[in-house]
């Protein structure tokens, strides 16, 4: 199992509550001995509090609201002319919030109130202020913003790239699936039947039974080729080798085939997407349908690639035990494959209903420009 990293926004908790804490501590050592400490010790500890968690719900999404600010500056300033200099430095906690808030709100008038945290301290009546506090408020305030600002937008960065991650995830799980079925699904199709024809050679004591093994064993052997292909993601066909291997393979169990190809070098993605058409079409005449003829058509019209395949015996959709429909010529898991694939190339698929045993169906893609398409 992948270890969970924390979030961002423990960090900046963090180092804001230990902010807080470290002022409120200065502020409560010279609170001491004074006839206010107990008073003032509780107002110092609930303005505290409620700063940290005003400053926690300012990193969330929507942000915190403004109310909070408005009471930490009555806070602050209403027991100032009773608790002297001593409290002073909690102005550095107001001009924090308040340039959260401004930040938060791109407001101009907050951000200038919170500049302004510190100079109002030099027109306090003399001995209720320190001047030093004049220009560290703000300064101590923007420090506090930027922290938790960056401690914000971490969080929102780390929620993006799990969602990236996720939606990577998921992509690859569907080309796995995908490419399995397509690739994995066509080479098993084929060996179960070559599988069925060894046995009836080896019933007929027919020499041929030797040669259909052999090629049965190179099967296996592409299939594990494929296998290692899709897991790796590194699968690439071309579209010639796979129109001879189409037409030797349908011919070898009947099928009377014929292929016109009018371009045949078609290199990457456009030839990729026209070699699963043409591989899932070979796998529906196997699976199903009794087919004796079959016309494998590819050409090139205005600047488009078109591949069509007809074949004839298609067996109508048969029911499952349960009712729902089984195998049989309409649409299903290797079409959707297929429509998907062809999509993502910019074309389309036509699938014609079944008329009279016949099924056909045509891919049109758009050729790209990188693509040699030579005529034979």
């Amino acid at each position: 199992m992948f270890a969970v990293p924390p979030s961002p926004l423990w960090p900046g908790g963090v180092v804001v509550t230990a902010g807080a804490v470290a002022l409120a501590v200065t502020v409560q050592a010279g609170l001491a001995g004074s006839r206010h400490a107990l008073a003032g010790s509780v107002v110092l500890w609930v303005l505290v509090a409620l700063h940290v968690a005003f400053a926690l719900l300012m990193t969330g999404r929507h942000g915190g609201r403004r109310w909070p600010a408005g009471v930490q500056a009555c806070l602050t300033y209403l027991p100032l002319p009773f608790l002297g200099a001593t409290w002073t430095p909690v102005c550095g906690l107001l001009s924090g919030a308040l340039f959260m808030t401004a930040c938060r709100t791109r407001s101009p008038l907050l951000a200038a109130q919170a500049v302004a945290c510190g100079p109002v301290l030099l027109w306090a009546p003399a001995g209720t202020a320190h001047p030093g506090w004049a220009i560290a408020a703000p300064v101590l305030g923007l420090v506090e913003c930027a922290l938790v600002g960056l401690a914000a937008r971490a969080h929102r960065l780390t929620g993006v790239r799990d969602e990236a991650i996720g939606r990577a995830v998921a992509l690859e799980r569907r080309r796995f699936t995908r490419d399995l079925h397509d690739l994995v699904g066509h080479r098993l199709a084929v060996l179960v039947l070559k599988a069925q024809l060894v046995q009836r050679l080896v019933d007929e004591r027919d020499d041929k039974a030797g040669l259909e093994v052999a090629e049965t064993l190179d099967l296996l052997r592409a299939l594990a080729a494929d296998v290692r292909a899709v897991a790796h993601g590194g699968r690439r066909s071309s579209l010639e080798e796979e129109l001879a291997s189409a037409r030797a393979l349908l011919e070898s169990v009947g099928v009377r085939c014929r292929v016109r190809a009018s371009c045949r070098d078609l290199t990457g993605e456009v030839g990729e997407a026209l070699t699963h058409a043409l591989r899932e079409g070979v796998t529906n005449i196997l699976r199903h349908a009794n087919a004796r003829h079959c016309a494998i058509d590819v050409a090139e019209r205005d600047g488009r690639v078109h591949l069509s395949m007809r074949s004839d015996g298609a067996r109508p959709p048969r029911r499952d035990g349960d009712g729902t429909a089984g195998l049989g010529p309409g649409p299903g898991q290797g079409l959707a494959n297929l429509t998907e694939r062809v999509a993502l190339v910019g074309g389309r698929l036509e699938v014609n209903p079944s008329r009279g045993g016949e099924f056909a169906f045509t891919v049109h893609v758009p050729r790209a420009d990188d693509d040699a398409v030579t005529g034979h």
